[in-house]
């Protein structure tokens, strides 16, 4: 590993870790490493865009150029193209938010917000978190990250377990098996307090997980009786609809073996 790339790299992971603004000493505390490092290290990377330094306080965040990089990784990702118009069909069908969302290590990135008509719900594209979340379980195998994108705490349908202690690990993959024994999840108020989530794995070409679509809203309205069960259904739906577009086997759209 190149020392320098590597260290350039964990500038750009804390600068965008929270922190609006972060000076020179601040980030090199952070990192253990030596102000005059810090500082030619900013110094190149504020060259090529990937940060920039406000002229009042002095202090860093990331720059323009780490947006670009962000819409092309977007623009590159077959999920998201494919997935765009099942995630606005549905989106007009539930009357909801939806996501589309894959893993990148532990992280959830939402790919494809889509929101209908009159509503102004969604997240940029990009942004990594929840509700379309994660399990903090450790994967065992590749379709467990269906499950672990599908919903924190996920459970599989109606008459499942409580929700788990997601410190629990035993108990947490229990509630992964329930989703995988469903083929979708449903979590409440365990992202937001007063939302709801019913998501259901995307499954590749190879029908390995590739991500998971759900449907975000009001936990009024989508547990509410009967909503629920029709909102599964065509999360379902659309989530077959995509896995069949990205060339998943006749045994992975359906979805069986999760």
């Amino acid at each position: 590993m190149i020392q320098s790339v590597q260290r350039a790299a964990q500038i750009l992971v804390v600068l965008g870790s929270g922190t609006p603004r972060l000076g020179v000493t601040e980030i090199a505390d952070r990192l253990g490493l030596a102000k005059p490092t810090v500082h030619g290290l900013l110094r190149t990377l504020e060259a090529h865009e990937l940060i920039a330094q406000d002229q009042d306080t002095g202090k860093y965040s990331l720059g323009p150029g780490v947006l670009q990089l962000g819409n092309a990784y977007l623009d590159g990702s077959d999920l998201r193209a494919r997935s765009l118009r099942w995630a606005e069909g549905l989106a007009q069908q539930a009357k909801e938010a939806v996501w589309v969302a894959t893993l990148s290590g532990g992280r959830v990135i939402v790919l494809a917000p889509r929101v209908p008509p009159g509503q102004h719900r969604a997240d940029p594209g990009g942004r990594r978190g929840d509700p379309v979340a994660r399990v903090r379980a450790r994967p065992r195998d590749r379709r467990e990250p269906a499950c672990r994108a599908a919903g924190p705490g996920a459970r599989g349908g109606p008459g499942a377990a409580d929700r788990p202690d997601q410190d629990d690990t035993q108990r947490a993959h229990r509630a992964l098996n329930q989703v995988r024994t469903a083929g979708y999840a449903i979590e409440s108020e365990e992202a937001t307090v007063g939302d709801a989530g019913v998501a259901a794995p995307i499954l590749g070409r190879d029908d390995a997980v590739a991500g998971a679509i759900g449907v975000v809203g009001s936990a009024d309205r989508l547990l509410a009786p009967g909503t629920r069960d029709e909102l599964v259904r065509v999360v379902i739906a659309a989530a077959r609809a995509i896995s069949r577009d990205l060339g998943a086997g006749r045994g992975g759209v359906a979805l069986s073996a999760l």
